[in-house]
């Protein structure tokens, strides 16, 4: 810990923050590309109705983290005693009990879940795929603390190795057993070396099972909003696959994840660098404390939206050449679910760096405010699109629910004084054409996509 706090001290926060980012972007990076690797080579030795099985599976697992996340990461990142051992092994504590109690959830889950999408084979693998879950729990606050001082160079690197060895068991299992069981096992090994590595690895405080009840009311209270936040989250970020999987076939469904996976590239990196990055910023250089912190909030900013609509707009313009480029003729029809996937994803990371602004003030309430807002939209759209456009329908719904969602971002900037709408204006403008241009380019394509995916 000492070690962590001299480095902490010893470079300007700028300067943390850039390297931190190099290195989130690297990792973030590295990690796509190994799944893009192992993706590559899994949908060569299974079937598309492996990765519709296992988008469910995912959807279940992921949401049983997010209903039940109490925000222990930002908290750690955000409190004053974010580096006091105490306070770590009551987080840790929390986590670890957490975890257990994530994987007995996934067994009572397994049949009710197995009965409403008509899948039995969830059954078995449900409880399975829970292991990782339990196993997360274990993973030490170090990851936390370093993220907190903008240090993410050794994590990074953890990141990446446990998944290429997860990766790699992944990939020998399905050679061996054709099945989905290999998807499944892949994760929980990929959990396990990352949880073994960062213990082993990652320098700081050691922690133990502890209770501090005033530690564990500063998290609780801190978390219980985020508790709510995540919730909601789970609707954002997996809301679609969960009711996809109730109207399309598990083919067309693993046929969209493949899709979801290169198209939603450039927002998945985004709030996996906003979530690391702009606490730090916004609790250390605040625009009340020096007027000159907006420029370089605004510089950020910028810098961060210009690189990932610059990816958005290149998987819009290659989208369909770059599937018929990696994948057979099985997954032809994920090409023009990328372009307009991409597309409907450019409103989103255009403001995505303001909600931690909310965090990094302890404002969790209205942090909550804002995923219940954008979720709620979100679903509603969704729902209606599907039954009228279908799948299409769906993905423009993705789009359209940042309309209902500005207002409260808008409100939510202006309080904690972050709102930056010259950025958004000229961001949202050159979306707009970039779309037309893109939807002249692959209009048939699109067009057949509404066609053949209408229900």
């Amino acid at each position: 810990m000492v070690d962590l706090v001299a480095r902490f001290r010893g470079a300007g926060l700028m300067a943390r923050a850039l390297r931190s980012a190099s290195w989130l972007l690297l990792g973030y990076g590295g990690s796509q590309a190994l799944r893009l690797a192992s993706n590559l080579i899994l949908t060569r030795l299974l079937f598309p109705e492996a990765f519709g099985l296992m988008a469910l599976v995912s959807v279940i697992t992921v949401g049983l983290a997010l209903f039940s996340d109490i925000g222990l990461g930002p908290a750690i990142a955000q409190n004053k005693r974010g580096d006091e051992p105490d306070f770590l092994d009551t987080a840790w504590t929390i986590q670890v009990i957490r975890g257990g109690a994530l994987w007995g959830f996934t067994f009572l889950l397994a049949w009710p879940v197995a009965e409403f999408y008509d899948a039995p084979d969830l059954l078995f693998y449900l409880p399975v795929a829970g292991i990782a879950l339990a196993i997360s729990g274990f993973l030490p606050t170090r990851v936390h603390t370093a993220h907190r001082h903008l240090l993410a160079g050794r994590v990074t690197v953890i990141e990446l190795i446990s998944q290429f060895l997860g990766l790699l068991g992944m990939v020998a299992l399905a050679v061996l057993t054709q099945s989905v069981f290999a998807l499944v096992i892949g994760s929980v090994l990929q959990a396990a070396f990352h949880v073994g590595l960062a213990h082993r690895y990652l320098p700081g405080h050691r922690n133990q099972f502890h209770w501090s009840p005033d530690a564990a009311k500063e998290l609780i209270k801190f978390g219980k909003w985020i508790f709510l936040s995540t919730a909601f989250w789970f609707i954002t970020s997996q809301g679609d696959r969960a009711i996809l999987g109730k109207f399309i076939s598990l083919e067309t469904l693993g046929i969209y994840n493949i899709a979801f996976f290169l198209a939603s590239f450039p927002m998945a990196l985004g709030y996996a660098v906003n979530a690391r990055l702009m606490i730090p910023i916004y609790r250390d250089k605040p625009v009340h404390h020096d007027v000159s912190n907006r420029r370089k909030q605004r510089l950020l900013r910028t810098g961060l939206s210009a690189g990932l609509l610059s990816l958005i707009f290149f998987l819009s313009f290659c989208g369909p050449w770059l599937v018929s480029l990696l994948y057979d003729a099985r997954y032809e029809m994920a090409g023009p679910i990328v372009v307009v996937l991409a597309l409907c994803t450019a409103p989103a990371v255009i403001v995505m760096t303001y909600d931690q602004a909310a965090l990094a003030a302890g404002d969790s309430r209205l942090f909550f405010i804002l995923n219940a807002t954008r979720a709620i939209a979100q679903t509603m759209l969704f729902l209606v699109g599907v039954l009228w456009l279908g799948l299409p329908g769906g993905i423009l719904a993705l789009g359209a629910a940042m309309i209902f969602a500005y207002p409260v971002i808008v409100y939510l900037a202006r309080k904690h004084n972050v709102w930056d709408p010259v950025h958004d204006a000229c961001f949202l403008l050159l979306s707009a054409l970039v779309a037309l241009i893109v939807l002249r380019l692959h209009w048939d394509s699109v067009t057949l996509l509404f066609i053949e995916m209408k229900p």
